[in-house]
């Protein structure tokens, strides 16, 4: 499954937007460090589901034409600057975050808590302070690890740069990281592996990052922000969340007293429900913010995170490609999330193993045409395998 991690400083409000985004039970306070394991949880990317396109009667698994797809979520605890040196938490967290496949940087854009996670006045740090740091700890802890093992690859390598490159691909795997990123990074600072200073290190390093682990910014409690802030996050590619906001919604709406979907940009009083004098106001508080941003937010960086910045798209696994369907007559039973690029054998191969050995060809359910093993599959295909696998 897909691993998307929550990272950033103590008190940001992480561990609001994973409950948000979950539902989970974590503990959620005014201090740092109060994430000490990192919390894991599933959380759902939003679709739409092609039933409603297509007319076809009988789909169980969306909500009102809406998909949801589960990933996992990584609420990793709070760092703090030089965590690369241990301090804090520190390597503990940043070894956690190498699991993910990206990284959603949570930064209080409020700027109601100092470097350290510690409550000040509303306003009184600049957000933009915390971007940056993120970045520059795990660049820093990456460089640790590649200084560790450089020396005894380049005895290794004999001076063969690409065999040295090979080598410390197979290093950093459990990083997530390769040799086609790593030639990529080195020819993008122009440096030569083997004679490369501490400095050069930790600018390939900060290329690595950048190449291996796609991040996002969620300027996180929007609500309290001045546009000053909010403009600046934009400026760098941030999104606007109240996951605060969000994980109130989401609530209301299991207790059934709203009628909401994650992604929504509105949400209504469900027929019948009352509500409190206190309620009406929280919830009028968060109607005004998300109606200037056009949401909450947090679903919106969720999907923005999987399908633009890792680059997935869904397909369709299906059994009969008349009645779009699996053997127990399930309209649309599954969902994938694969990577763009993605051929009809990859895909066989994510249904069952066996099936891949086994596959023979693949019928498009739109066009009820066969399509190559080598076709490149795009987000909403609804595909036949036909496989020798039984």
């Amino acid at each position: 499954m897909l691993q998307i991690a929550l990272a950033g400083k103590p008190n940001c409000g992480k561990s609001t937007f994973y409950k948000s985004l979950t539902l989970a039970n974590v503990d959620i306070a005014n201090y740092p460090f109060t994430t000490v394991n990192p919390n894991k949880g599933v959380a759902y990317v939003r679709t739409t589901c092609p039933c409603r396109e297509l007319g076809i009667e009988g789909c169980t698994e969306c909500v009102d034409g809406n998909r949801f797809i589960p990933i996992e979520l990584i609420d990793v605890a709070g760092l703090v600057p030089d965590a690369h040196l241990g301090r804090g938490l520190g390597n503990q967290f940043l070894d956690t975050l190498r699991e993910a496949d990206a990284i959603i940087q949570v930064v209080d854009a409020s700027g109601s808590t100092d470097a350290e996670g510690n409550p000040v006045d509303l306003g009184a740090r600049d957000p933009i302070e915390d971007v940056e740091f993120l970045r520059y700890e795990f660049a820093m802890w990456m460089a640790g690890i590649v200084e560790k093992h450089r020396a005894k690859l380049v005895r290794q390598a004999q001076g063969k740069e690409q065999v040295l490159i090979d080598l410390l691909g197979e290093a950093l795997a459990g990083l997530r990281i390769d040799a086609i990123q790593i030639r990529e990074a080195v020819d993008e600072c122009g440096i030569n592996l083997a004679k490369a200073t501490p400095e050069d290190i930790e600018k390939l390093c900060e290329v690595l990052l950048r190449v291996s682990k796609p991040m996002i910014i969620a300027a996180n409690k929007a609500d309290l922000a001045s546009d000053e802030n909010i403009g600046a996050l934009q400026a760098l590619g941030a999104v606007p969340t109240i996951a605060a906001g969000e994980l109130a919604l989401k609530t209301a709406s299991q207790a059934k007293l709203l009628k909401y979907l994650p992604g929504d940009a509105t949400f209504a009083p469900a027929e019948g429900a009352k509500l409190s004098a206190p309620q009406i106001k929280a919830l009028t508080k968060i109607a005004e913010t998300m109606k200037k941003y056009g949401g909450t937010g947090v679903q919106t960086i969720l999907n923005r995170i999987v399908f633009d910045e890792i680059g997935m798209i869904v397909v369709y696994p299906v059994e009969d490609e008349n009645k779009f369907c699996n053997a127990k007559g399930q309209v649309l039973p599954d969902a994938f999330l694969m990577p763009v690029g993605s051929t009809p054998k990859e895909m066989a191969f994510r249904v069952h193993t066996d099936i891949g050995k086994g596959f023979l060809y693949a019928v498009d359910a739109r066009t009820k045409m066969r399509i190559k093993d080598t076709t490149e599959l795009k987000t909403g295909d609804i595909i036949r395998i036909v496989s020798a696998a039984k």
